[in-house]
């Protein structure tokens, strides 16, 4: 069996290490000119399913390099003023499994065949009941399936599955990070809590490595590079839906709405690494039409991007990667046919996925009051 899976984000990497692992071939066309031509870190917290996936995709050797590079989540979840004031509780504290997006990719990039500057224009069906990937700047490949797992705007999907589009929710947010100095230890109440603006919400999480990456890969994984980084915190302010952003760059956009708000507070963001601070809309994708079964599925934010407010979708995205990792070993070892098999990791797709995607617009409005949830 072969599989094409489209886009090198977190999901579609899971998958093709998992398939990898199982002996079946998995090649990896990424839209970008190069691994790293964008910025793709930030902390995310793992939930006990989407943590397991991970581990599951990985080789087993590697699991020793995953468990020290990550760290514990437990936060309040308070509600607090600009000037560090307790003023609320957003509920129970969530508890997980901290780890850096970027280093979680490096991680799973290991080993890989990633074709970048590889943007899909289209597929075929063919005869035979493969499928042929055509691309803009590349020959096409062909497959006995073909995964997209290439984003929001997904060009798997738009051939796929016209009818489901993104949403735009209005909802604009600033996301940096500062690296963590013992200047901002006074800070570690408001980690993992709310902070409430006028119209704007600030959340800060930290990021501390128990080794730093790559000196825990030096010496657990010789075969794994992963990036040299520290410990730092990761902030992101959530705007009022459709406001104006006054042509700011990303830090201005948020310095700008933080007149009188708590010295350490301004000094965090004015500290942050500028090329890693941007703009990002809140869009989603809710799974609602069913395509006609075939070799072309669907993985990730592809089908149900999920609002960051629900902290669901990476651990969505790696629930999909496991799942269908499973359902295809199944295929290739002759126990079920190939379209029974992608059949039944659609059906649980959809429904969880929904699931997810619901759960994450109903959070929404606690941090953007006014945010279209349909």
């Amino acid at each position: 069996m072969r599989v094409s899976v489209i886009g090198a984000g977190l999901g579609g990497l899971a998958l093709a290490q998992g398939l990898r692992g199982a002996g079946i071939e998995a090649d990896v066309f990424e839209r970008d000119p190069g691994i790293v031509a964008r910025f793709q870190g930030y902390r995310l917290v793992l939930n006990p399913t989407g943590f397991q996936a991970v581990r599951d995709c990985l080789p087993t050797r590697w699991h020793p390099l995953l468990d020290e590079i990550v760290m514990e989540a437990s936060a309040e979840q308070l509600v607090l003023d600009p000037r560090l004031n307790e003023i609320g509780r957003l509920g129970a504290g969530r508890t997980g499994i901290v780890v850096d997006r970027q280093v979680l990719r490096h991680l799973l990039l290991t080993g890989l065949t990633v074709h970048t500057d590889a943007a899909l224009t289209g597929y075929d069906v063919l005869p035979d009941g493969t499928v042929r990937a055509r691309f803009a700047h590349r020959d096409p490949a062909t497959a006995d399936l073909l995964v997209g797992a290439d984003g929001v705007t997904s060009a798997v999907r738009g051939v796929l599955s016209p009818r489901t589009a993104p949403t735009d929710t209005g909802v604009r947010f600033v996301i940096g990070r500062t690296p963590l100095t013992d200047e901002f230890a006074a800070l570690s109440t408001a980690y993992g809590s709310k902070i409430a603006g006028d119209g704007v919400s600030l959340l800060l999480g930290a990021m501390r490595f128990r080794t730093p990456p790559k000196q825990a890969a030096e010496r657990l994984a010789p075969d794994v590079t992963l990036p040299d980084i520290g410990d730092y915190v990761r902030w992101a302010m959530i705007l009022p839906p459709n406001g104006s952003l006054e042509n700011l760059t990303a830090q201005d956009a948020v310095l700008s709405r933080m007149d009188g708000w708590h010295p350490q507070l301004r000094a965090l963001i004015e500290q942050a690494d500028p090329d890693n601070s941007t703009l990002l809309s809140i869009r989603v994708v809710e799974p609602a039409e069913r395509w006609a079964p075939g070799p072309v599925t669907l993985l990730g934010d592809a089908i149900h991007a999920t609002s960051p407010t629900g902290g669901n979708g990476a651990n969505t995205a790696l629930r999909d990667a496991d799942l269908l990792r499973r359902r295809l070993i199944e295929a290739d070892g002759g126990s079920r046919d190939l379209l029974d098999a992608v059949g039944d990791y659609e059906r649980q797709m959809f429904e969880y996925g929904a699931e997810a995607v619901r759960s994450s617009l109903e959070r929404l409005p606690a941090f953007a009051p006014g945010a279209k949830l349909s």
